[in-house]
């Protein structure tokens, strides 16, 4: 394990890490490349994101909806399966592990993200719609190869020219294995992780029956995934934000000084969630560009591939409402986390917890000089305690941590009554008293992170015992649906390398990847879906920043031909016809 840690760590650092230095920071060359392009696309389409929001939401309500325009779904259901992939887990732990790392000004950085993404994800959706391949629905094919193909894979090939066409096969190929990671793997780790918390559910169980349900899914194709994420999407959200609503309103003098927190973690960052952070203002920042865009997908070139399936002749009436997407996903529920686990003083707490020596929460870190901590080292021989307390503490140390932060005090009973005294053996998953009984696991007080923390703080928040169950059914909604979002975006991937005989077999292993997922720690899990995500982004961001002038042309053409006006009577007249039919 160590050593698959030290390759990980590696491609972390080159991929988030290596950049411009500044001081004694560096900034990564991705986030550069990220926030650059969405300053670039924001200028260049003169704020689009502001000025066209409202549109946006019109487009997005079906009143403009054409039933004989090519496609497969509709413009809400392109919308939810898209914002089913990102209205997910990084709306719940991805905020939560922000905050744990970079504080809570790691919030405000993605905003920043969002924002700018609403910019960038106009533009390549407006682009998969113009460059998608559709085709005529032929009645004997299987029914989960659809009609279109679409997303950067094929703006790239058709914009940039043939000549580009060894970019696109990478952009294809890389997003293909980021589906198995971010979209899946990573929703099938939190839903174990959390069913274990709570429950004591084995991982390996609760991945089967997720893998399961998105399974059965899946195999319809992108017409089923739509129909599914357009119940799911909109009833999680629902739940979710009503409950997060109760807890701020219920908080209301809280709003203030909790706004006023981030603002100020922002730019002067403390020493982070319970010792866990370095109190960096580029690692705050760093945090909040990451889980921004791991939430919201903005540039990734994932969305416009769900997008592309949009039943419209017009590219830009896609673009628009793909430009929701960040403001509903960042800007407004993850900011509702976020208020959440602050205003309930969770974020820099520490909670009862049980200290199970095989979880994937647990690590051991190193005590520095200057009394920060090395994370993810080796585990030492062993840990002597004595009445609860490490023996051995202070610079050089090495400690038992939970989501890296050194646990100070160990009991045996989950009531904490009875001070451990003995050894902890890391080698061999126990802890041996000094009378000889040994132990599988300890307790202890210590902070939470993803998941498990917006669950304490909605226990915490809500009356009653009961809060934490809001989030652990948003977490499987949003987990199962995100997962058969990314399903479909994978699959296009394969269709676009292999062809329609790829898209079977390509499930199949989706599926695979989805139990895999669930059993592997979390902390790789997510390390690794940031790397491919990082990677993924720059042969998108370098296609979508050359055809940008095709993006201005067709957009203009748009707004000055306004030809929802003629779709608005179609609309009316189709709806007619039907409750007409209904009537008779």
């Amino acid at each position: 394990m160590e050593a698959v840690q030290s390759v990980i760590d590696v491609l972390e650092y080159a991929v988030w890490s290596f950049g411009i230095p500044i001081g004694e920071e560096t900034i990564p060359l991705v986030v550069i490349f990220l926030l650059g392009a969405g300053v670039y696309f924001t200028l260049r389409l003169g704020f689009i994101q502001v000025r066209r929001l409202g549109h946006g939401f019109a487009v997005a309500t079906g009143r403009y909806d054409d039933p004989d325009e090519p496609g497969d779904v509709s413009h809400f259901q392109a919308l939810s399966t898209a914002l089913s992939a990102t209205v997910g887990i990084g709306n719940i732990a991805g905020v939560a592990i922000a905050i744990h790392w970079g504080g809570p000004g790691a919030l405000f950085w993605m905003w920043v993200t969002a924002v700018l993404g609403m910019a960038t994800k106009f533009s390549e959706v407006t682009l998969a719609q113009y460059y998608r391949d559709v085709k005529k629905r032929d009645p004997d094919a299987p029914v989960w190869e659809g009609t279109v193909a679409g997303g950067p894979m094929y703006y790239i090939e058709r914009g940039l020219g043939k000549s580009w066409k060894p970019m696109a096969v990478f952009f294809a190929a890389l997003l293909a294995f980021t589906a198995f990671l971010s979209g899946n793997g990573v929703q099938a780790n939190t839903v174990a992780d959390t069913m274990r918390d709570t429950f004591g559910i084995a991982p390996w169980l609760t991945g089967l029956i997720t893998a399961s349900i998105v399974g059965l899914v899946i195999v319809g194709g992108i017409s089923r995934i739509g129909r599914v994420t357009g119940i799911l999407a909109p009833a999680m959200a629902s739940i979710y934000v009503a409950g997060a609503l109760v807890i701020i309103l219920l908080n209301y003098d809280q709003i203030l000084p909790s706004f006023a927190l981030i603002f100020s973690e922002a730019f002067n960052p403390s020493a982070g969630v319970a010792g866990a952070g370095v109190g960096a203002f580029l690692v705050t920042m760093m945090w909040g560009v990451r889980r921004g865009l791991f939430s919201n997908e903005a540039g990734q070139g994932s969305a416009p591939i769900a997008h592309a399936a949009a039943k419209t002749d017009e590219p830009v009436s896609e673009g628009v409402v793909a430009l929701l997407e960040p403001f509903i996903d960042t800007i407004v529920i993850c900011t509702m986390t976020a208020l959440v686990i602050i205003m309930t003083a969770s974020w820099d707490d520490r909670f009862p917890t049980e200290l199970t020596f095989t979880g994937g929460h647990m690590s051991y870190v190193l005590e520095q000089d200057d009394g920060s901590f090395q994370f993810f080292v080796s585990a030492p021989d062993q840990i002597e305690v004595e009445a609860g307390v490490a023996t051995t503490r202070g610079p050089g140390t090495r400690q038992l941590a939970w989501h890296e932060v050194a646990v100070d005090t160990f009991w045996v009973d989950p009531g904490q009554t009875q001070l451990f005294t003995g050894t902890i053996l890391p080698g061999q998953n126990r802890a041996e008293a000094a009378d000889g009984t040994t132990y599988s696991r300890l307790y202890g007080n210590a902070p939470q992170s993803a998941a498990p923390l917006t669950m304490a703080a909605f226990r915490r928040g809500l009356p009653g015992d009961w809060g934490h169950y809001i989030v652990l059914l948003t977490v499987l909604l949003f987990a199962i649906s995100t997962a058969i979002a990314w399903s479909y975006y994978g699959d296009r991937c394969a269709f676009y390398l292999f062809g329609a005989k790829a898209v079977l077999p390509y499930k199949i292993v989706f599926v695979g990847m989805h139990f895999v997922g669930a059993v592997v720690p979390l902390s790789i899990a997510w390390t690794i879906g940031d790397i491919f995500l990082g990677l993924v982004i720059i042969p998108n961001l370098i296609a979508v920043i050359l055809l940008t002038p095709k993006v201005i042309e067709i957009t203009e053409s748009y707004f000055e031909r306004k030809p929802w006006i003629e779709n608005a009577e179609v609309h009316r007249r189709v709806v007619a016809e039907k409750k007409g039919k209904r009537g008779q």
